[in-house]
């Protein structure tokens, strides 16, 4: 059972999300802006493949495909492109609402730390009617950052990237298995808690959130 000081001043129980393949499938999108991007470059970009490691900051998979001296250019025109192509083809993962309204319900915040770009980042919440604070460009062990900015106690993600954040922190690493990671990679990462989805998360918070924070 988490504990929350009533201290005046001392924070409120605060839990974080990652965004892709966590909160939402972006994968439809993703591809979307990549096609796109492949059409007006003219290069290949295999877009089925590069969704399925969606997780690490975008020029990490841009260098798949593009020449080191192309990355910034080409990141920023994905950046342009994606608000058109990859915002309304984006859906909620199941339980995705659930679990932040779950955490908003018992007096808590939540906050979204994402290595996506943070206004489009805000652009996918905005779209879905998801309502968290957001904090973006963060991957992996510089999670941290945010999360003890935020005093977050926990941190929600699908990758092991988010679990190696998540410790760096000191925050409890709760995985979900909707992502690019199975249960076993994120269990032997040393995720404290592996769910098979964020449907499961509104029943395990409830047990570990105090009746009222």
């Amino acid at each position: 059972m988490a504990t929350v000081s009533t201290v005046p001043g001392v924070p409120q129980l605060t839990v974080g999300f990652d965004l892709d393949m966590t909160l939402i499938d972006s994968r439809p999108g993703i591809k979307a802006a990549y096609d796109r991007l492949s059409a007006e470059t003219g290069v290949f970009i295999d877009s089925e493949l590069a969704v399925t490691r969606l997780g690490p900051p975008l020029d990490e998979e841009l260098a798949h495909w593009f020449p080191a001296g192309r990355i910034p250019e080409i990141l920023d025109r994905y950046r342009e492109l994606y608000p058109d192509y990859a915002i309304e083809p984006t859906p909620a993962l199941p339980g995705a609402r659930e679990s932040v309204d779950a955490v908003r319900a018992a007096g808590g915040r939540a906050v979204v730390v994402t290595a996506k770009h943070e206004p489009n980042a805000k652009l996918h919440l905005a779209h879905l009617g998801i309502e968290a604070e957001v904090r973006g460009w963060l991957w992996a062990e510089a999670k941290a950052e945010a999360l003890l900015e935020y005093g977050a106690s926990v941190y929600v993600g699908d990758h092991t990237g988010d679990v190696r954040g998540a410790r760096t922190a000191g925050a409890l690493s709760v995985a979900v298995a909707t992502g690019p990671c199975d249960a076993a990679e994120l269990r032997a990462a040393g995720a404290d808690v592996v769910l098979d989805s964020l449907t499961q998360f509104p029943g395990w918070f409830a047990s570990y959130a105090p009746a009222d924070v």
